[in-house]
Parts: structure tokens; C-alpha cells; sequence
């Protein structure tokens, strides 16, 4: 319970509006798509980077990247997110 009031806490504070624009924290992006399938102004894509561990070998490591032209700044994605690796900024 404790957790879920803080977590609404942390979501209304969240910024947004034609003000704010989304930003992708990549250390925190496990480029999951769960941003990509709420944004409804397809203001996301996703893109290949080298994994960042020297000991694990992935093919692919995706990572979302916002597209600031079409962003809205809705916070969808921010509070889409699982592990908090979108935050809204100023535009």
C-alpha cells in the first residue's frame, strides 16, 4: 500500500503538456516496446546499440529513443514505463 501511494505521488508530479517533452534515460532502457504500444503519436522508435556488458553476448540490445517533433508530451510513456527510464523534461 505504501508503495503504491508513493508511486502515485511520483506520478503526479510528473511534468507534461505542450511544455515537457519525453526523455529516455538509457542505462535504464531494457527496450521492452511497452513505450512504443502506449504512445499514441508515435513519437518513439526503438534502435540497435551494442550491449553495454563485455561478459554477455546479445545480438540485438534495443533502446528507445524519443522523437521530439511528435512528442506531445501526454506522459503516457513515462508512466508506461517499468523500469523509469523515461522522464518528462522541459521542451
Amino acid at each position: 500500500m505504501l508503495l503504491d501511494s508513493m508511486r502515485a505521488e511520483e506520478e503526479a508530479k510528473l511534468k507534461g503538456g505542450e511544455d515537457a517533452v519525453a526523455w529516455v534515460k538509457e542505462e535504464l532502457c531494457i527496450g521492452c516496446d511497452q513505450c512504443t504500444i502506449v504512445c499514441d503519436d508515435d513519437a518513439i522508435e526503438l534502435y540497435d546499440t551494442p550491449m553495454a556488458s563485455p561478459i554477455m553476448d546479445v545480438d540485438v540490445n534495443r533502446k528507445a529513443r524519443i522523437l521530439r517533433d511528435e512528442c506531445t508530451g501526454c506522459r503516457l510513456c513515462a508512466l508506461g514505463c517499468p523500469t523509469d527510464a523515461i522522464i518528462m523534461i522541459d521542451r
